[in-house]
């Protein structure tokens, strides 16, 4: 893959297509609807011991039905082959739905640590056959009802910049796809149980790098179509550390050259979500070394982890923060999660799986959202 081209470098190419601000994104907001444990299926590894307590311990608490559990049986390995994604994952997924009559009921699919994280393929750059499993599943409502999907690329998700939709299979033939998992059980216990106090209270702290790049302007885009009140919006070359009551996070991660520390030692709210311009933030949920930091560099001998220098985005749900995107591999920055759509979907009471679709402009590519799907702030 052509790694000189992403987020991953200092120099990035053009993104593969630039999407302008909508004017409805200034509009109303939506209603906040009420979803619950019945729209989930929860993905679960019988050959995983994390797997398995991990859906004991968040079925009850959503009142997720017996039924809506599905067991796989496939390798703890995070990454797989092809043949491997679709004998061990996605036919016995279809097969769940299907055997169920869950196929049109549900909205989510919940996959869990210790659930095969991303898909290894040929080719490179926006022909890339690698991805995520969770991005590839997202696709599995059009597949079951018919839709063909090229194995090579990207493909276009219809849910994205639909901030005033609601979430129907109808108009949007996929599932919501998010991950239950962290370095540890613990953590994700942790991550659990914040989801279930998230309130809408706090800042949306978002870092930009004072530059006129599209990341640039999608984190200045972010803080003003959200109350004024609530944003800290740092537009030079320093870094936020330190920030108290954070309810939101959106910056360049390790791709920030002044970037120094690990940590951004932030106190998170319950319900805080956080995304960053990072290639390869989610290429691991492998806890790392303590001594471990990132560098900004991808070629970095010295502090190379799970094939490459960068952050990863586990940390943040380690450090206390309740939903994080990242990518198992190279998505562009195009391919990145739209800060602008994110924060102020979340803000309006947009569940955390609806907020982080909307800003992930493909599926069958390379995005992982961390997080429970139902969490939301509720409306302001």
């Amino acid at each position: 893959m052509n790694r000189t081209s992403g987020p991953g470098r200092p120099a990035f190419r053009a993104t593969i297509e630039s999407v302008l601000l909508p004017v409805l994104l200034l509009l109303a907001a939506p209603a906040a609807r009420a979803q619950s444990g019945d729209q989930v299926l929860l993905v679960v590894n019988r050959r995983s011991e994390d797997s398995l307590r991990i859906a004991e311990y968040y079925r009850p608490r959503r009142s997720v039905p017996v039924a809506n559990v599905c067991y796989l049986e496939t390798a703890a390995e995070e990454e797989i082959t092809w043949d491997t994604y679709v004998g061990q994952i996605e036919r016995p997924i279809s097969a769940c739905l299907a055997d169920g009559g869950l196929r049109d009921k549900i909205l989510y699919i919940v996959t869990t640590l210790g659930v095969p994280l991303k898909v290894a393929g040929g080719g490179s750059g926006a022909s890339a056959e690698s991805c995520s499993v969770d991005s590839e599943l997202a696709l599995l409502y059009g597949k079951m009802t018919g839709a063909k999907v090229p194995r090579a690329g990207m493909a276009p998700n219809p849910f994205f910049m639909q901030r005033d939709a609601p979430l129907e299979h109808s108009r949007f033939p996929i599932y919501l796809v998010t991950r239950l998992a962290a370095w540890d059980l613990a953590d994700v216990k942790a991550m659990i149980d914040r989801s279930m106090e998230a309130r809408n209270r706090g800042k949306f702290v978002i870092d930009a790098r004072g530059g006129s790049t599209d990341g640039d302007n999608w984190l200045r885009n972010a803080a003003t179509l959200l109350p004024k009140a609530r944003v800290t919006l740092d537009d030079t070359d320093d870094v936020l550390y330190g920030r108290h009551d954070v309810i939101g996070y959106a910056a360049w991660g390790s791709n920030d050259s002044n970037r120094n520390r690990r940590w951004l030692r932030f106190q998170w709210l319950p319900g805080a979500v956080a995304t960053e311009f990072v290639s390869s933030d989610a290429r691991t949920l492998k806890r790392p070394p303590e001594t471990w930091t990132f560098s900004a560099t991808w070629d970095d001998p010295a502090h190379m982890f799970g094939t490459s220098a960068q952050g990863l985005s586990a940390d943040y749900i380690h450090e206390g923060a309740t939903g994080m995107s990242g990518n198992a591999y190279e998505p562009f920055l195009s391919g990145c999660a739209r800060p602008d759509y994110l924060l102020p979907a979340y803000y309006q009471g947009r569940t955390l799986a609806e907020s982080y679709y909307q800003a992930l402009p493909f599926l069958s590519w390379m995005g992982v959202v961390l997080g429970d799907p139902l969490c939301s702030l509720g409306k302001p």
